[in-house]
């Protein structure tokens, strides 16, 4: 290895780290904003919050690589040219390419082992993260019940409490809707205090002077009066015990087992060739179920082939078109002419229930078989991306010669966006069935590749693509030549004016 590939390695990697670091920072963010409301108010204790941030930490690495090595070699290439030591290497007779060289085998090994974290590390993450997220949304909030507001924390419960001295509660409304809103009952209490049993599986509210109201109307009272019967009971003190569960359970990883995210390549394809011969066993029969069904009047054919029945029932349906249904319906009496159509009616419904039946069946495994091919996929096109950005980052970092957060962060942030979007819009398409998996998956790669390629082409020529000079002198030129074709169209007109015989 040469000193000027020593020396470009030393300049990336530095940078490199930052920019990673910096990229995972805002994706976490991100993260944390969507999940916030499981962790806020729950107690949680510090192991449990550190394991949830590891977990979510990792589970961006995959996606911040590409965006880290856009940003990283374009502030690279950026600062070598603005401290004019691109020109200096370019002068010696050192082509761009060969500068790159080293910057490319150590992104392609940066892309291999992105590429090995997304297959082997990133389904352990995923399988042990979503574990916890549900189990994080299963506990219950920390109890602290604020004065002068309704508390929802308590399921089934809603707790008014209009001041608080230290532990003592005082004008306590409680409303029980465990029963339904309907069969409300409701404690009145002057003071209280609610403490969590020794084991923190029920919570002891131990009311004073108070009384309670509870609807005793019968479930099965028809009747339209509006007075609603209700038990008052008036009470010096009195104890209410609830369900209110603090413990932490975690749910068993095994909840993730037949996630995508959870699978690695081998296990993805796995599930991916049992749910295809899932999807077409249930296509094969419940097409075989929709011939061979005397639906329009068509006679049901068995022990016969598939094609044999779709002949037989194209035959029927050539004979039944020589009657005239009107004709027939019309010779019927009002008796059997109501019963027709009633029959007709039933028909009609329980057809259109089991297509809709069919059809609910079937996009349950063809969902659970896309699902599986884009997370297959997208192990490669993340992996892919690093490359790919390198190929868009360094190029323009040789052409706009400016190193430096600034305009660097413009052009990464800019360049992501296209990706994502067209990233996002090929997901939903191969998600909802509207393009085929690899299609949708591979969109972005097939945009942004020769993107790549054109900017590399670009800077090995030393063009000029970013200089503003040179578009305001193609503008002019557009300009001109539109005017010249708007000149010759007046002078057309005029020599028809002046000559309208000819």
């Amino acid at each position: 290895m040469k000193k000027i590939d020593i020396y470009l390695i030393k300049r990336f990697i530095p940078l490199f780290f930052m920019t990673s670091l910096i990229c995972i920072i805002i994706l976490l963010m991100q993260f944390l904003w969507r999940y916030v409301t499981d962790l806020v108010g729950k107690g949680i204790g510090l192991g449990v919050l550190a394991e949830f941030f590891i977990y979510a930490t990792l589970s961006t690495v995959t996606q911040a690589l590409p965006l880290a090595i856009l940003l990283a070699s374009l502030m690279t290439f950026g600062n070598l040219g603005e401290r004019f030591e691109l020109t200096a290497m370019k002068s010696a007779g050192i082509s761009l390419f060969r500068i790159m060289r080293p910057l490319i085998l150590l992104v392609f090994l940066i892309t291999v082992g992105a590429f090995y974290f997304s297959n082997n590390i990133s389904p352990v993450v995923q399988k042990k993260l979503w574990s916890l997220v549900f189990s994080l949304r299963n506990k219950s909030l920390e109890l602290e019940i604020p004065p002068g507001e309704f508390y929802h924390g308590i399921d089934g419960y809603s707790v008014y409490v209009r001041t608080k001295d230290g532990r003592l509660l005082k004008d306590m409304m409680i409303y029980d809707f465990s029963n339904g809103f309907n069969n409300a009952n409701v404690t009145l209490a002057d003071s209280g205090y609610i403490q969590l049993t020794a084991d923190n599986k029920y919570l002891m509210l131990t009311l004073h002077n108070g009384e309670s109201f509870e609807n005793i109307e019968s479930k099965n009272n028809t009747g339209s009066s509006q007075n609603i019967p209700y038990r008052r009971e008036t009470f010096a003190s009195k104890q209410l015990l609830i369900d209110f569960d603090t413990d932490f359970n975690r749910y068993d990883e095994s909840v993730m087992d037949d996630q995508s995210v959870s699978k690695n390549i081998v296990q993805l394809k796995e599930s991916i060739d049992s749910a295809t011969i899932i999807f077409n066993n249930r296509a094969a029969e419940q097409a075989k179920a929709l011939t061979t069904k005397k639906y329009l009047g068509r006679n049901k054919v068995q022990d016969r082939n598939l094609d044999e029945v779709i002949h037989a029932n194209i035959a029927n349906i050539d004979t039944l078109r020589t009657y005239n249904a009107d004709s027939l319906f019309a010779g019927l009496n009002p008796t059997e002419q109501k019963q027709s159509i009633e029959r007709a009616y039933e028909i009609a419904k329980n057809t259109s229930g089991e297509v809709i039946y069919n059809r609910v069946m079937l996009n349950e495994a063809g969902i659970y078989m896309r699902r599986h091919k884009i997370d297959l996929h997208r192990k490669f096109t993340l992996s892919l991306a690093c490359l790919i950005f390198f190929f868009i980052g360094a190029p323009l970092g040789a052409i706009i010669r400016k190193g430096g957060f600034g305009i660097s962060v413009i052009i990464s942030v800019v360049m992501f966006v296209i990706f994502y979007i067209f990233d996002n819009t090929g997901y939903k398409m191969a998600r909802d069935a509207l393009w085929e998996v690899y299609q949708g998956m591979w969109l972005s790669s097939a945009v942004l590749l020769p993107v790549g390629l054109f900017l590399t082409y670009k800077a090995t020529k030393d063009s000029v693509l970013f200089n503003a000079e040179q578009y305001q002198k193609m503008w002019q030129q557009i300009k001109e030549f539109y005017n010249k074709l708007k000149r010759a169209k007046n002078n057309g007109k005029q020599s028809q004016t002046d000559y309208p015989n000819r």
